[in-house]
């Protein structure tokens, strides 16, 4: 539970990209580590610079998404956004929240699971009960999965988290407070 390289405190999700290389959300460290395939120790590839608000910063991170491009996706629980890191980078963007706590369209409350689909579609499940899609380079997202109001109704969501989107347009939720999976057609 340190802050060395090997050390996580508190990883939740992790993606595993083509190549092998594994990303793992570091919740409390604040940051996303990745372990190249074969790799015994950890590279730090976005946050690291302490808990805050700061394009370089994160305050908790939930869930992490590597495109095919390299660019890292991450859910910033606590600051209420979804930041996007290119490959390399030192500092991120906004490209979801960023608001101030809310349920608008241009907000969230703690973002939580996320998913980037082949046209660059950012989704993203939050503590609204919800799953809003942002087109690349939207300011405001759009309701696609649960009401905002948490619920066991066919078309509500009860802390909906990781989720997957095919190629169909098939969206697979994790709700995981009515203990189901919910299939949704979007496209």
């Amino acid at each position: 539970s340190g802050n060395g390289n090997g050390d996580l405190h508190y990883p939740y999700n992790s993606f595993l990209d083509s190549s092998g290389n594994l990303y793992v959300a570091d919740n409390r460290n604040h940051r996303i580590m990745k372990w190249e395939s074969g790799a015994s120790e950890g590279i730090v590839v976005a946050g690291g610079n302490g808990q805050g608000s700061g394009n370089n910063q994160f305050n908790y991170v939930n869930d992490v998404f590597v495109d095919s491009s390299g660019n890292i996706y991450v859910s910033d629980i606590n600051n209420h956004r979804v930041m996007k890191w290119a490959s390399g980078a030192s500092e991120g963007t906004v490209v979801a929240g960023g608001n101030g706590q809310g349920s608008g369209t241009n907000q969230f409350y703690n973002p939580y699971g996320l998913y980037v689909d082949s046209r660059e579609n950012l989704y993203v499940s939050d503590s609204n009960n919800r799953v809003m899609k942002w087109g690349s380079g939207a300011s405001v997202g759009t309701l696609v999965a649960g009401t905002g109001t948490a619920g066991s109704g066919t078309n509500q969501l009860q802390a909906p988290r990781v989720f997957y989107v095919n190629t169909n347009g098939n969206i697979y939720i994790a709700d995981s407070g009515n203990h189901r999976i919910i299939k949704k057609q979007y496209s």
